[in-house]
């Protein structure tokens, strides 16, 4: 199982060499630092925690440095479920060297937070009509109510706080793997806002 994680950066055009030009989206994968192994014996699975970025230690717990112990804090810990026995130890490092171009990956991330919105543009409702005596209602959601009920059923699809929610795109081609500047090239368009968090999985 192959997984790091990035910083969207921004989107780009990428030329293949059959001269087509596809959308891509610049990540800056990793380093990652192994900081933990979890096991079926001592935590009753099998996983990796990693850390990324950096971190002033100020802003970190006690009980978090002392885990971390001489690791280095870390912007992110983030663990991985896997499956069986895996040739990773503490301290490892896990650079973007882990995917090749033409990996199938998926890609996590939290998509852009919008705030408190209405009916039109969270759920793409049409609107009232703009004539007709209609004055005041382009934007609202109309009748809510069944005529039978005196109460608001579940679930009815009203105004409220839009986006910040995690979204998994898969299928993903890696189209290019830098290992100077240790980024990914990943065709299309990923979740979130320039400097975001993205989870990488191939």
């Amino acid at each position: 199982m192959k997984f790091i994680i990035g910083t969207k950066k921004h989107m780009v055009q990428y030329f293949a060499e059959d001269g087509k030009a596809y959308p891509a989206t610049l990540v800056e994968a990793g380093p990652l630092t192994v900081t933990a192994l979890k096991t079926n014996d001592n935590a009753g699975y099998s996983a990796v925690q990693v850390g990324f970025g950096t971190q002033k230690k100020e802003r970190l717990s006690k009980p978090v440095l002392g885990h971390l112990k001489d690791k280095g804090p870390f912007r992110t810990l983030k663990e991985f479920r896997i499956e069986g026995a895996t040739e990773l130890k503490e301290g490892d490092v896990i650079d973007a060297t882990v995917f090749t171009k033409g990996d199938t990956v998926r890609v996590s991330g939290l998509s852009k937070s919008k705030g408190f919105q209405g009916v039109v543009k969270r759920y793409n409702f049409k609107g009232g009509p703009r004539t007709h005596g209609q004055k005041h209602s382009e934007r609202e959601p109309g009748s809510i109510g069944g005529g039978l009920r005196t109460r608001v059923p579940k679930g009815m699809r009203m105004a409220g706080r839009t986006g910040g929610d995690k979204v998994t795109l898969r299928n993903l081609e890696v189209l290019e793997v830098n290992l100077e500047n240790n980024s990914l090239l990943i065709k299309g368009a990923l979740p979130g806002r320039r400097g975001s968090l993205v989870e990488i999985v191939g």
